[in-house]
């Protein structure tokens, strides 16, 4: 029996006509997203859904289906998919993560001389019957300063478009190296150095629990006077009422927003106010854009359900399906190993280097480099994937090298990686036992034995007595569960660290409970969904 597609939102005839060439069955409901009763109601009679934004796919539709196999977001972001309760199930999620760049950034080109010239108001007042000539007097772009908040994939390309209007351009993103920047032709700077310097700040970053409301009021206060400000990346990085009550007072001079907090945003703090430009979520909304993600997804779902090929992946490493067998584990340990470093990273990440040893030498090594960066990215971006993060590490400047050795201890393999910023080196080792499951087995040269649980806590301390009571008590007390608990040392009285395996996430208060207890010299939450 052929695979059978719903496309539940409004996808391109041509997608449509790659499932059928393909030899796959398909069903276009564009509307059917909209109706979720109804949607749950036929789930199950798919291997496949293609949709756009308009489709929530919630665990409550998952739950009506044991046939579907993958789910295909024609567009990068997946916000409207649950992907841990598709994951339990064995869903893979897809996506098509670069086919909106040139599209959004434009978007955002666009929005910036729409607010700096006040185009649609002059629009408006013009085809009204007025000639208010004296009333739109606007500002050029050349030689003003633009400050991008984000200097990934779309940010790189605003910063290129931004220079070709003879801008200065300055930017913040943690990630962004100093020898990336000068290739890019831009200057790095801290977040409140752009605030008050920039004449027009654009954000291009996702919206994760780093970047949420990153321009809080307090932030908008720091701005230069006369600001205007661009957000054509998520709702929810602006304080939306602290920057209208500042276009109100007159310290932003404009706004142009695609993106908000709330969406289909109706009503808005925002809307109505003078030099405030609104569009609603069009960054991608261009026939090219469209056009080509609804082609790849096509194209991806279609290699997938006939032959097993996965591209894009969210939630599993592009790999094939003979290989999947084998490396799943290390496929695991391996963005495990990388998410670690990547939380405990605070600066700019400029060389990775991965040391494969034993058995593990023999498997798919740049699928393996591959995972490594999806962990390593993907505390400051959720939305990254095998494919997409070799590319997103290059345009960040971070160098990775990987050397193979035939095996050289008790393990038949292990992967140990090493991240070397501008401040520190920092290592961390892994294996997979036999039952399967991925272990740390060293931390900066520390050996140790730690399963790796959902939600973990790191510690680092000397080694004397009391240590485990004070974590026992103090985690008790917040109501936090231990599952495991693994220490390890350099020497008697030397350092110590701590890696606990926990039930919930730590609470930020018992985190500060902890460092004030003055016996720890770093404390660190981490997460690892995909170690579930």
């Amino acid at each position: 029996m052929a695979p059978k597609v719903l496309i539940s939102d409004k996808l391109s005839e041509k997608a449509v006509a790659i499932f059928k060439t393909r030899g796959i069955e398909v069903d276009y409901q564009p509307d059917i997203g909209k109706d979720k009763d109804r949607l749950r109601a036929i789930i199950a009679d798919y291997d496949g859904l293609a949709i756009r934004s308009a489709t929530k796919v919630t665990e409550k539709l998952l739950a009506a289906t044991d046939r579907l196999k993958v789910i295909g977001r024609a567009g990068i972001g997946v916000d409207n998919i649950d992907r841990a309760a598709a994951s339990r199930q064995g869903i893979i999620v897809m996506n098509t993560p670069f086919g909106n760049m040139i599209t959004t950034a434009e978007h955002a080109i666009a929005m910036m001389f729409a607010v700096a010239r006040q185009i649609p108001e002059a629009n408006a007042s013009t085809q009204s019957g007025k000639w208010e000539k004296s009333r739109f007097m606007g500002v050029e772009l050349s030689h003003k300063t633009l400050g991008v908040i984000g200097a990934g994939n779309i940010g790189g390309i605003v910063c290129d478009r931004g220079k070709g209007l003879n801008m200065r351009i300055i930017a913040y993103d943690p990630y962004l190296s100093e020898d990336k920047a000068k290739t890019m032709g831009v200057e790095k700077v801290e977040l409140d150095e752009l605030l008050s310097r920039a004449d027009f700040i654009t954000l291009h970053v996702p919206l994760t629990d780093q970047t949420d409301n990153i321009l809080s009021r307090e932030n908008l206060l720091k701005t230069k006077p006369g600001v205007r400000i661009i957000n054509c990346a998520r709702g929810g990085l602006i304080d939306e009422k602290a920057l209208a009550d500042l276009i109100i007072s007159g310290h932003v001079a404009g706004a142009a927003l695609d993106v908000f907090a709330e969406e289909p945003a109706l009503d808005n703090h925002l809307f109505n106010l003078p030099n405030v430009v609104c569009t609603p979520h069009l960054g991608a909304a261009t026939v090219e854009a469209q056009e080509k993600v609804a082609l790849q997804i096509a194209e991806q779902m279609s290699d997938y359900l006939l032959t097993g090929a996965v591209t894009n992946a969210i939630n599993m490493p592009s790999v094939t399906a003979e290989e999947a067998k084998i490396m799943a584990p290390w496929l695991k340990l391996v963005g495990n190993l990388g998410a670690f470093v990547g939380q405990m990273s605070d600066d700019p990440i400029k060389n990775i280097q991965i040391l494969y040893d034993g058995a593990v030498t023999e498997m798919n090594i740049p699928a393996l480099n591959s995972a490594l960066m999806a962990g390593v990215l993907s505390s400051a971006n959720p939305d990254v994937n095998m494919v997409s993060a070799p590319i997103i590490a290059a345009a960040r400047g971070i160098h990775i090298s990987t050397t193979n050795q035939d095996k050289s201890g008790v393990f038949e393999g292990y992967i140990k990686v090493t991240v070397i910023t501008e401040r520190f080196e920092r290592s961390v080792a892994g294996t997979v036992f036999s039952d399967g499951k991925p272990r740390f087995i060293q931390i900066k040269g520390i050996n140790i034995d730690a399963e790796i649980g959902e939600y973990m806590l790191y510690t680092a301390n000397e080694d004397v007595p009391g240590i485990i009571g004070i974590l026992g008590k103090t985690l008790g007390e917040g109501g936090v569960n231990i599952a495991n608990f693994t220490l390890g040392r350099e020497a008697e009285g030397g350092e110590a660290i701590g890696l606990l395996y926990l039930d919930a996430p730590v609470p930020a208060k018992v985190l500060d409970q902890l460092l004030q207890t003055g016996q720890f010299r770093q404390v660190k939450a981490l997460a690892f969904p995909d170690s579930m």
